[in-house]
C-alpha cells in the first residue's frame, strides 16, 4: 500500500444497520527535520522543526521549510546530497549546510512545532514573520482568463488520487496560465502540501527564480496568512483557493503584490486583491 494511506476495520452504519468494512485512511506521523552547520572543524546538529505531516518527499518538505522560514535563500546553501534518507530514527531527516553559510542562530534556536493544521505556531509576532518574508520578489504581471481560473479545482480533483481513497489531505497544485498541471503534491497539512511543492522545485533550480513565471498557485482549501507568506518567499503571484482566505492572507497578499483567489468552485470565485491579472 502507499506510504501515504493505511487501511483500518471499522464498524459502518448505514440505513440502520451496522456492518463491518475496511477504510483508507490518510497517515499522520511526526517528523523532525535536523539540520547540521557550522564550519568544518566546529560542526554542530540543530533540531529544526517537528512537524506533523504525511510520509513521502521529505527531504522536499525540509528543504521547502527551510526556505520559506528564511534559514536559506538558495539551495546552493544546503548539500541534499549529504542528506540522510534513511536515518536510523524513523521519521527524523537530516541535511547538511554548506560550511559558509551564515545561519542567524535565533531562526535555529525557536524551536519550530509546527501541527499539521498550523504552520505559524511557534513564532513570537506576525511582525517576525513579515521580515522573514523580505521584499517583494520581481513583478509578474502575466494575465490569466477567468475561464481558466474557473478550470482549476477540477483539474486538481482529477489528480488527486490519495484524496479520492482519503478524503482527509489537502493538495497544492501550481498550473501554467493556461491551465497545464505543472506539479502537485498533497500531505495532511495545506502549509507541508505548499512546502513539498515549493521544495520540489528548489531542489531543481540553478537561479533565483524557482516558480516558473506565469504559474498559478491552486490550493485545495483555505488561504491562511501562512501560505501566502510562503508563496511570496518563492515569487508566486497567482494564488487560488477553493476555500475562503483570511483578513491577515488578504493584507498580506496586498502587501507583495500577489493576486489572490478564494472560493474558487462551482464556476465563480472571489478577487481578493491585485484584479488586474485576471481577464474577465
Amino acid at each position: 500500500m502507499n506510504q501515504a494511506v493505511t487501511e483500518v476495520e471499522i464498524d459502518k452504519y448505514a440505513d440502520g444497520n451496522i456492518t463491518t468494512a475496511a477504510d483508507i485512511l490518510a497517515i499522520e506521523e511526526p517528523l523532525e527535520m535536523k539540520l547540521v552547520h557550522g564550519k568544518s572543524q566546529e560542526r554542530q546538529i540543530t533540531n529544526v522543526s517537528i512537524t506533523m505531516r504525511t510520509p513521502g518527499n521529505d527531504l522536499e518538505l525540509t528543504i521547502g521549510f527551510l526556505f520559506t522560514e528564511g534559514i536559506i535563500t538558495h539551495i546552493n546553501q544546503l548539500q541534499p546530497e549529504k542528506f540522510n534518507g534513511k536515518y536510523s530514527m524513523p521519521n527524523v531527516i537530516q541535511i547538511e549546510c554548506d560550511e559558509n553559510l551564515e545561519i542567524d542562530k535565533k531562526l535555529l534556536q525557536r524551536n519550530f512545532y509546527t501541527t499539521s493544521a498550523c504552520g505559524v505556531c511557534g513564532k513570537a509576532s506576525i511582525d517576525a514573520i513579515f521580515s522573514l518574508t523580505g521584499a517583494p520578489k520581481k513583478k509578474n504581471d502575466f494575465i490569466i482568463a477567468a475561464a481558466t481560473v474557473i478550470r482549476l479545482p477540477e483539474l486538481l480533483s482529477a489528480h488527486q488520487e490519495i484524496f479520492k481513497h482519503t478524503g482527509g489531505i489537502h493538495a497544492a497544485a501550481l498550473f501554467s496560465k493556461d491551465g497545464l498541471l505543472l506539479k502537485m503534491r498533497e500531505d495532511v497539512g495545506r502549509h507541508n502540501a505548499l512546502d513539498k511543492l515549493i521544495g520540489s522545485y528548489l531542489l531543481k533550480s540553478t537561479d533565483h527564480n524557482i516558480i516558473p513565471e506565469g504559474s498559478i498557485l491552486l490550493l485545495s482549501g483555505r488561504a491562511s496568512f501562512e501560505l501566502i507568506q510562503k508563496s511570496a518567499m518563492a515569487g508566486i503571484s497567482v494564488i487560488s483557493a477553493v476555500g475562503a482566505p483570511s483578513s491577515l492572507a488578504v493584507e498580506t497578499a496586498k502587501r507583495f503584490g500577489i493576486t489572490l483567489i478564494g472560493f474558487s468552485r462551482h464556476n465563480r470565485f472571489n478577487i481578493y486583491s491585485n484584479p488586474h491579472r485576471i481577464q474577465l
